[in-house]
Parts: structure tokens; sequence; C-alpha cells
């Protein structure tokens, strides 16, 4: 039931996200005056629709998108004169084109000729067409902030996580760089002195502790000599002796990646108690919000670019046996997946029950919107990111023609790039059916 629960949130969060992004294209594009027949929740059959003035507000069967229908988004062929096109194109491109002109323009009725979106300034169209990617990222912006800031985020903190059982004998491996345990292992030191899972550590040998990293250098750098710990446990303070194994170990890079010389890892003789970090909740200043919206964007960003490339895993492991990456490109179905999966995970309530559920859920749906507004910069139709590239070049190639004072070249044809439009949207809709196959058949796993 939770896990129904979890993914109806996802839902209507999508569908939210998607109505405040096609109203960000809605309010400019009335406001500069042009005439917009329909706002439309989904594809396919219409379920529901209401006409308020000369717009029709309506949802669709299929929640997976939505658009906003102006009139004239596309401009007469350069010498046809507004409102009439002509239809002796040869070639299927061609063709095409036209048609999409001749739709373009089908709506336009008398007395609405300075009504259609091809006449705005490029300015104008740049707002129209960025009010949808803008939404979203304002939607994001107002969920990873309140999140982190009135709830927090969980951060690796100096205390007790989960507690091995043991001092491990197997030699570390590329594949196995932390070994597991064996019969006849002996005991963790970490289990043995006493530690519980939460102590939170004051002091070592006397000195303040308020980083795990200092926790692990001192156990690291003991070289077997017993340490002397106070932790916070409950309200009270324990004493506790903690004498670290010596055992050869894994040593990583900067990005976590065993290092290795010859196929084999390269292992260093250290300090082990066998303790993982424990984590808490952090509240981040409000001052600090913008920047933390940006580097989540970035990180947005650099996921999308990587996208062509991670196809090809994301294809292996949905017909092969290779596994899923967690950080490569999933569906709204693996979405919807995994927004059950959190609402489903027993979380006691001292570490954050269901709360930490509700912020998880948020996060994703500011996650989504990031990934909208970022895929939607792609400057290629049918994406707004190809509207505002052509509204771009619109703006250049006026002024450079002022500049040299020559006459107004006129508006920027962008149904010549419709070839590539028709191609992106194959492109996309391959991508989905894939991605929604993969979801489906080998689900991207983040919870173990």
């Amino acid at each position: 039931m939770l896990f129904v629960l979890g993914v109806l949130v996802i839902v209507v969060g999508v569908a939210l996200s998607i109505a405040l992004h096609e109203i960000g294209h809605l309010v400019p594009a009335k406001k500069f005056g042009v005439k917009v027949t329909q706002y439309m929740i989904g594809f396919g059959p219409t379920v529901w629709s209401r006409r308020r003035g000369e717009t029709e507000y309506g949802i669709k069967a299929i929640p997976l998108g939505g658009y906003v229908r102006m009139i004239g988004m596309l401009p007469p062929r350069p010498g046809d004169k507004p409102g009439e096109l002509r239809t002796l194109s040869t070639g299927r491109f061609s063709q095409m084109v036209d048609q999409a002109r001749a739709d373009s323009m089908e709506e336009v009725q008398p007395g609405d000729e300075d009504r259609v979106f091809y006449k705005l300034s490029p300015g104008r169209k740049i707002v129209v067409m960025m009010g949808g990617p803008l939404m979203n990222l304002l939607i994001a912006a107002v969920l990873l902030t309140g999140v982190i800031t009135l709830y927090g985020l969980p951060q690796v903190a100096p205390k007790v996580g989960l507690l091995a059982e043991c001092v491990p004998s197997a030699t570390p491996t590329l594949q196995v760089p932390q070994p597991v345990c064996k019969p006849g292992d002996p005991v963790a030191p970490a289990k043995a002195s006493g530690l519980q899972k939460g102590d939170r550590v004051l002091t070592i040998d006397g000195r303040d502790v308020t980083t795990w990293d200092q926790v692990s250098e001192a156990i690291r750098a003991s070289q077997g000599r017993a340490l002397s710990l106070v932790v916070q446990r409950g309200d009270g303070k324990v004493p506790i002796t903690l004498k670290p194994a010596v055992i050869d170990r894994a040593t990583f890079d900067a990005q976590g990646t065993p290092v290795a010389k010859d196929g084999k890892p390269v292992l260093a003789s250290m300090g082990y108690a066998g303790i993982t970090p424990g984590q808490e909740l952090v509240r981040t200043p409000l001052a600090e919000a913008p920047k933390f919206v940006w580097d989540r964007t970035v990180d947005t960003a650099s996921i999308i670019v990587k996208i062509p490339q991670k196809m090809a895993g994301v294809v292996q492991a949905a017909f092969g046996s290779g596994e899923r990456d967690p950080n490569g490109p999933i569906s709204v179905v693996g979405v919807g997946r995994i927004g059950g999966e959190v609402a489903a995970m027993d979380i006691p309530a001292d570490e954050g029950g269901n709360w930490l559920k509700i912020a998880q859920l948020v996060l994703l749906i500011a996650s989504l919107n990031l990934a909208l507004f970022v895929f939607n910069l792609i400057p290629l139709l049918p994406l707004d990111g190809g509207h505002v590239a052509g509204a771009i070049w619109e703006a250049v190639r006026r002024g450079w023609a002022r500049l040299r004072h020559r006459p107004d070249p006129g508006y920027v044809d962008v149904a010549k790039g419709l070839p590539i439009a028709y191609g992106m949207s194959l492109v996309l809709i391959t991508m989905s059916v894939l991605l929604i196959y993969a979801d489906i058949v080998k689900p991207i796993n983040l919870f173990g």
C-alpha cells in the first residue's frame, strides 16, 4: 500500500510539474498578445476539457507531457504572403515542412494576423519559450531550498553507523576490495570494545572530535595502539577503550576507485576497527541555498550530456546480463518505482521516519524538474531550446543588418529545422521506450 502511495505522489508531482511548465509558456504568450487556442496536459485522447475565452483547457489520456498551442508558430515561406502557402513542393521533407506551415496557419482567422507567434520580437519569443524551463527551475529551487533549510540533508557524522562482525583475513582483490568475514576470523575491535550503533565520538585520546575524518585518521594511524574514546550515548558520556587491529587494506583514489598496479590492488598496512560512519541531518543556511541549487543543476547537466554514451549501458543491461548504472538515465516509470520504494522503506523514527521519506520524495520531484529544465535547453527542435536558438539567430541577423545599414532580413525560418525535429522526436521516443523497458525488466536498485 505504501509503495502505491509513493508512486501516486510521484505521478501527481510529475503532472503538476508539467502543468506549471506549460503555464510558464501560456502566461507570457497571452501577455504579449499571442492567440493561444489550447492548453493541454498529456497526449492522446482528450479526457476532459473546458473552453475559457479563446483557449481550450484540458487533460489528455497519457500524462507524459503537455503542450500549449499558439497560432503561427512557423512563419510563411520566404516570398509567400502571410496566410498564403504554396503547395507545389517536391520531396518528402519539403512536403512535411509545407504541411507543418499549413497546420501552423490554419487557426489564423481574420484579425489574428498580428497575434501570431512568429511576429513577436526575438526577445519576446525567448521569454515565451524560456518560460516553461524556467518554471521547472523555479519549482526545483523552491523544493530543494525547502528541504535543505527546513529539514536538512544526511551528512556523515563522527558517530557509529554499522559495526562489522570480524577482522577479515582474506586478501583484498579488485573485485572484492573490502573482504567479507570467514569462519574463524577474530571479532572486530569496535564490536569487542562495546561501541554501539548511534554512539557519537566526542574525544579521542583527549582531543575533541568534530568530523568522521578525524575518527578514521586516528584509527588508521594507530598501528595497533589502544585509543581512549569518549562517546555520547543517549544523555550520558561513556568511556571506551578501542584497540584497532592492523591489516593490509586496499587503497582508494579521490574518486573512491581502488588503486591498482599490474592488475592487483595497492595495499597499505593500517589500523582497522570495523566501523561504518553514521549520518545525521544538517540544515543548510538559506544564504547557501543558491549555491546548492546551482551545484545540483550542474550535476544534472553533466548527466544529461552523457546520456548518449550511457544509453549503450542501458541496452546491455536490459537485453543482457549487465547491471544498471545507478547514475544513469531513467524513465518516468523508473522515477515512480523509486518513489514507491522510498515510501515502502521501514525507517525508524530516530533516523527520520516518515519525515525522511517525505523529504526524499520531494527531492525526487525536484530532481525531475531540474532534468526538465536542463533537457529543454538543448538547442534543437522540438525542444524549447530549439525555438530559443532560432530567436537568438534572428536577433543576431537583424542586429548585423542594422549595423551594416541593410534591409531587415525578416524572420528566421525555423521550419527549415523540422527535419531535424522529426529525427529528434524519433530519437526521444526510442530512448523513452528503451528506458521504460529497462526500468521494468532491470530497474535501478538504490536501496540494496
